[in-house]
């Protein structure tokens, strides 16, 4: 379905699209010929394919240059200490970053959550946000980018809450991680402008009543993790993500083959 919906928007902006089908077992060979083949230049996998601990190595394989879903390991490392460049200090050449986190932080940039005002890398000052999914894929990744951006983000997950951000008057070049025990979503949730979530299926709902008045819902679950009501306590509520996230996937690949 994911690839379906890639390949039309593709098609519809002049870009070529090739869908392999590969025995998961023989896939790792596949991504180093497709890495060596000029005619590629990015592509996808369609996670998850085995467990988290083996298609991260699938992830690891994939080129730096043909990554366009920013998921190899030094533009990972970037993306968490906050080095936007690949290429510094001429900084040139960004560094890719994950597709649905982007995605999500361009629809904030257009909602204007983000304050142009303030210079580039605070712009999120001053924002408390709440983000449901702590995922390798998307949901740490989106906290980590938040945080470093100036927000307060509450990173919730089944495991319990955290919370990132640069500190104090955002003295830190990079975000920290703590634990905040005891917390649930009735804490974070009353005091969060914007809220994120991502739980995957249809069971898990945001609990409307706990939402600030006013505050921003995006949903980036395959599913719905809001009711209907969310409606009259949101000023603003994003129901899927999808078309801007394979918008991301296109201009990564631009970067990459002008690089």
């Amino acid at each position: 379905m994911y690839a379906d919906w890639t390949a039309k928007t593709c098609k519809e902006n002049g870009f070529d699209f090739t869908l392999r089908e590969i025995d998961r077992e023989h896939l790792e060979d596949e991504i180093r010929t497709a890495n060596q083949d000029d005619e590629v230049d990015g592509m996808i996998v369609y996670y998850p394919v085995f467990d988290s601990t083996r298609d991260r190595t699938l992830q690891w394989t994939v080129s730096l240059y043909k990554d366009v879903e920013g998921l190899s390991p030094q533009l990972i490392s970037n993306m968490y200490q906050n080095i936007r460049f690949l290429d510094p200090p001429a900084n040139t050449r960004k560094s890719i970053l994950p597709c649905t986190p982007l995605a999500i932080i361009k629809i904030l940039e257009h909602l204007q959550i983000y304050n142009n005002f303030l210079d580039y890398g605070k712009r999120l000052f001053g924002r408390r946000i709440t983000v449901i999914n702590r995922s390798e894929v998307v949901g740490r990744p989106l906290a980590a980018l938040l945080a470093n951006d100036g927000a307060e983000v509450y990173s919730v997950d089944v495991t319990g809450i955290q919370h990132f951000s640069r500190g104090s008057g955002l003295r830190k070049q990079k975000h920290e991680v703590r634990d905040m025990d005891g917390w649930g979503v009735q804490r974070c949730l009353p005091v969060s402008e914007v809220v994120i979530s991502g739980v995957p299926g249809d069971e898990y709902k945001v609990p409307t009543d706990l939402i600030r008045e006013g505050a921003v819902c995006i949903n980036f679950s395959s599913g719905k993790n809001f009711n209907q009501d969310v409606k009259e306590k949101a000023s603003i509520y994003v129901p899927a993500i999808g078309k801007v996230t394979i918008v991301i996937l296109l201009r990564n690949l631009l970067r990459l083959a002008e690089a």
